[in-house]
């Protein structure tokens, strides 16, 4: 391997890598809209990259994010998918939940769940504002876990929400 390869390959696995795995079933383009928000992050392209995959549904995130974890390297994931409104929707949801539950336990390794249930909202607009913010606010989360948890540290306990308004904190008075 020539000297130019060989570094070339030592700075590619220096990386830190963020893993982003999608489905075919959402409704929207949740793994552009994370990958968009991870673009925008210092250090992309630099200091880390995005490892990208999409699958069928939700229910193949869990192996997916796993196979992330241990074949690519990637040090946090975020697994998006949306669950239809139906009741055999969200309990295949849960399912799917306790997968990625168990890929986290068992890679001992973030694995950031974003869901949007289809039934959030009836408005197709509000429905793709959901999508958007929820993907680039966990895409924004991951890497601040990795990159600057501080910021994780100074939102605790302002009721902040992805996907929605916040909800702000706790009114004592």
């Amino acid at each position: 391997m020539s000297k130019k390869k060989n570094k070339a390959k030592n700075e590619s696995e220096a990386k830190v890598k963020i893993g982003v795995v999608d489905t075919m079933f959402a409704r929207y383009d949740m793994g552009a809209a994370a990958r968009a928000e991870l673009a925008e992050c210092p250090g992309h392209g630099t200091t880390f990259e995005v490892v990208s995959q999409t699958v069928p549904g939700f229910k193949d995130l869990a192996v997916a994010a796993k196979n992330m974890i241990e074949q690519d390297g990637a040090s946090i994931v975020v697994a998006l998918g949306m669950p239809g409104p139906e009741p055999i929707d969200k309990q295949c949801a849960h399912e799917a939940s306790l997968g990625i539950m168990a890929a986290q336990l068992m890679t001992s390794t973030p694995i950031l769940e974003v869901f949007v249930h289809e039934d959030e909202s009836d408005d197709p607009k509000v429905l793709e504002s959901i999508f958007k913010n929820r993907s680039r606010d966990h895409a924004r989360n991951a890497y601040w876990m990795l990159f600057d948890p501080d910021q994780l540290a100074l939102r605790a306990g302002k009721g902040v929400r992805q996907g929605f308004a916040n909800a702000g904190p706790l009114d004592v008075n």
